[in-house]
């Protein structure tokens, strides 16, 4: 795109890349691409109910994940390849809003005990029931992205998890 400006005898141009900058410095929910698995399933609440772009939370109205009440329970997102995250916008249950005080969010490339050695983004200390808290992780770099409650048994609900980042090729 450009602007023709006429002043005078002088013809200027001037050509405006903004489309070009926003589409380079672009972020999007990735999540909804991804592939959600988790420790264990509670019945009917599936890992994808996390990623299926609705920010409802009332479990009741089956768009949560959770797990069984384990011992170390864990969520996983698979990006498919590995992105630069700036964020992570977390849902959290209007039930029992506390079970996932002490949370950690952790993003990197490696499966090992499930993707949960992977460096840590943040710690959540709390989500007010139903609300959604953003977590920035500074362009962290990493293709699986976990959730996961260390040291404790528990059910680990998320009622929506969205990753905005953009894929390094």
């Amino acid at each position: 795109m450009f602007i023709i400006f006429l002043t005078g005898t002088f013809l200027t141009f001037i050509f405006v890349f903004q489309p070009l900058l926003c589409s380079l410095t672009k972020k999007e929910n990735v999540a909804v691409y991804g592939k959600a698995s988790q420790s264990t399933v509670y019945p009917g609440a599936f890992a994808y109910y996390a990623i299926d772009g609705y920010r409802e939370g009332r479990f009741s109205q089956g768009s949560c994940s959770a797990t069984n009440n384990d011992f170390n329970p864990w969520w996983r997102l698979d990006l498919g390849r590995t992105h630069k995250v700036f964020n992570i916008n977390i849902t959290n249950r209007v039930e029992y809003p506390t079970r996932i005080d002490g949370a950690e969010i952790r993003i990197g490339d490696s499966l090992d005990n499930n993707g949960n050695n992977n460096p840590r983004c943040a710690v959540i200390s709390t989500i007010a029931p139903g609300f959604t808290d953003t977590f920035q992780c500074n362009g962290m770099d990493g293709r699986y992205i976990n959730v996961v409650i260390s040291g404790r048994n528990e059910f680990l609900t998320l009622c929506e998890v969205e990753v905005y980042a953009s894929r390094l090729d």
